[in-house]
């Protein structure tokens, strides 16, 4: 089967490419390497592609284009000339603090480039469109686990606003054209080959150098961490489940093409057992500087799977001590 990754260079896409990839498909991965952190670690994660591939004697494979998915004309050219089959839609500018000082970067790549994604895979009859949403369009709800059931229509970010925006978007090319969409609200991922902008990137940095880290709300928050393995495994299980095809229960009677899930841990962690993961994985002890809640930010994230274990058998298992020694143990050696 033939495949766009658009992200590919990206924490999450570029470990679907690979997996993909390695598993006998032809991929297409499509990324900008824009600068919203270094570059030189998304060039690393497409050379760890080309590095596996290699070793498995298949790197044709995979394909890389440097591409921006704001782009209208070069996205349509592209999804013309390619004739992919599904599309894995992993691409967006990430981050609610960013989103604060450059909201622009976030409706040009976020909501223009979503729209080229939707029109691409109308136009060329795509089987089947997955994208990634976030747990942050739940903004600071009380009710706990998050359901996609739950009400969404008050996002704290411009983040979560365009990821809710992506959603609604889908939901109306779904409908109007019977294209098959599946979202995926992610909660909190991370692992090796993880972003510099998140937390367990910039803990474990800022302890390994025995300098202070900032503790919003005074440490008094919850999140759903959920370790990079189990995403790409939730993908990977999920772009089979088309919507609305044969044999698959549809989640929406009256848009059975439409389809949402969650992909979190269901294990929220404190901020200050997070933190003890990482002393403990490092031998170090943190240096904490303790500060007020940070606008945009949400008090917790908590992730209901039920759906997502009826849909595909499967729900996310790594625990935090264990998933953050793997990602310590990778950040030493790299």
């Amino acid at each position: 089967m033939k495949y766009l990754v658009t992200g590919a260079a990206g924490f999450i896409g570029s470990q679907v490419a690979q997996t993909l990839a390695l598993q006998g498909h032809l991929v297409v991965g499509i990324d900008n390497l824009n600068d919203y952190y270094d570059p030189a670690l998304k060039h690393a994660r497409l050379e760890r592609i080309s590095t596996e591939l290699t070793a498995q004697n298949c790197q044709e494979n995979f394909q890389f284009v440097r591409l921006n998915i704001a782009d209208r004309e070069a996205v349509a050219q592209l999804f013309a000339n390619e004739k992919f089959e599904r599309v894995i839609h992993l691409a967006a500018q990430a981050g609610v603090r960013y989103s604060i000082d450059n909201p622009m970067a976030y409706v040009d790549s976020n909501l223009v480039g979503m729209m080229t994604i939707l029109e691409g895979c109308r136009h060329h009859k795509v089987q089947h469109l997955v994208y990634a949403s976030s747990s942050s369009v739940y903004g600071n709800q009380e009710k706990v686990p998050f359901s996609e059931t739950d009400a969404v229509d008050t996002p704290i970010s411009l983040y979560a606003a365009t990821k809710k925006s992506n959603e609604l978007m889908a939901h109306t090319y779904s409908h109007l054209y019977q294209l098959p969409t599946t979202g995926l609200r992610f909660f909190t991922v991370y692992g090796p080959w993880g972003r510099p902008d998140m937390a367990p990137w910039k803990f474990t940095k800022a302890i390994l150098a025995g300098q202070s880290i900032d503790v919003y709300n005074h440490g008094k928050l919850m999140r759903d961490f959920t370790y990079i393995d189990d995403i790409v495994e939730g993908i990977i299980r999920i772009q089979d489940k088309v919507p609305a095809s044969v044999g698959y229960p549809t989640q929406l009677s009256a848009n059975p093409y439409y389809a949402l899930y969650n992909i979190g841990n269901n294990q929220p962690v404190a901020l200050e057992d997070f933190i003890a993961a990482i002393e403990q994985a490092a031998g170090v002890s943190a240096i904490k500087n303790y500060l007020p809640m940070q606008a945009g930010d949400v008090y917790q994230t908590y992730a209901d799977v039920e759906r997502l274990k009826i849909a595909v058998d499967f729900k996310p298992s790594v625990a935090l001590t264990d998933g953050m020694k793997k990602f310590v143990d990778w950040y030493l050696r790299n």
